[in-house]
């Protein structure tokens, strides 16, 4: 046995279990959102007060929503699968290239199919035409999503926490554009953002399978990493607090113009912690862990 190989050969297979439990949570998730949001009367009463409150938005707001999703064309996706192509062929060779390519390429063709072939949007309230559309899951935020965990997975764990910060405010930002822009309902975003999680987990699982995943010794820059975590985990409490508390004060009033739109800012607010506590999910996953070269 030579030194070199020690790292990976010795990383403990009951390492897999954290990306196990993500990958059945990311499957429970998916499955409850579509349950209750989806598959009952009172899930579609909600989300259609969302997408009409979604109708008061400032139209500049709008305008900037249309425009930043926009900028998602089969060229930006080409863009970033290949920066990922890259880093991941550079720090891990072919295989972890290939996972980290696969991670995007499944997540993306997983939600197109459930959205267009298994998931159905029966009519279960009487609503007018624009609202009758199925859109779960959301497209636009499985693809940012994906690629911000495929990213968290290739980068070196020295680089991960800011690679997270840098890819939190796009992968947030398209979440709740989608709300803006009445493309989509919460829990379209919430059922994307699992099943980017769910692939990306897998794709761990298999490059733990190849011994390409070993673990790393701590460092000086812990602190840090606490620091960013608790500040993100606070953001996540106040506004997902702030979101549910609006969203229900908005269900508990008389159907009208101010009840959807407080529906709305709690369902715009509640897309954002999802995604924000998707990505951390994703960052915790490779606590003291990280890619490598096959043993």
């Amino acid at each position: 046995m030579t030194v070199g190989h020690a790292p990976a050969a010795r990383t403990p297979a009951a390492s897999g279990a954290r990306w196990v439990l993500l990958a059945v949570g990311a499957v429970i998730v998916v499955v409850a959102a579509y349950l209750a949001a989806v598959r009952t009367a009172t899930g579609q009463r909600v989300e259609n007060a969302a997408l009409r409150g979604a109708l008061q938005v400032n139209a500049d707001e709008v305008t900037a929503a249309d425009e930043a999703l926009a900028t998602f064309t089969l060229a930006s996706l080409g863009i970033a699968v290949a920066i990922l192509a890259v880093i991941g062929w550079v720090r891990g060779g072919l295989r972890l290239a290939a996972v980290a390519v696969g991670v995007v390429g499944v997540a993306t063709v997983l939600t197109e199919v459930l959205k267009r072939y298994v998931l159905e949007r029966p009519l279960l309230i009487e609503a007018p035409e624009y609202l009758r559309h199925n859109s779960f899951p959301s497209g636009h935020t499985t693809v940012a999503m994906s690629v911000a965990c495929a990213t968290l997975m290739v980068v070196s764990w020295r680089w991960r926490t800011l690679a997270m910060l840098l890819v939190t405010s796009w992968t947030v930002g398209v979440g709740a554009y989608t709300v803006v822009a009445r493309w989509h309902r919460l829990s379209d975003t919430v059922g994307a953002d699992a099943i980017a999680l769910l692939t990306a987990s897998l794709g761990a699982l298999v490059l733990l399978r190849w011994r390409m995943v070993r673990r790393v010794p701590a460092d000086r820059s812990a602190p840090i990493r606490t620091i960013v975590v608790i500040l993100a985990c606070l953001w996540v409490v106040v506004i997902g607090a702030l979101g549910i508390f609006v969203g229900l004060a908005g269900a508990g009033e008389d159907p009208g113009a101010t009840a959807d739109y407080n529906i709305y800012l709690g369902a715009q607010a509640l897309a954002s912690v999802g995604s924000v506590l998707a990505l951390l999910l994703a960052w915790a996953s490779w606590h003291r862990l990280e890619t490598a070269r096959p043993a």
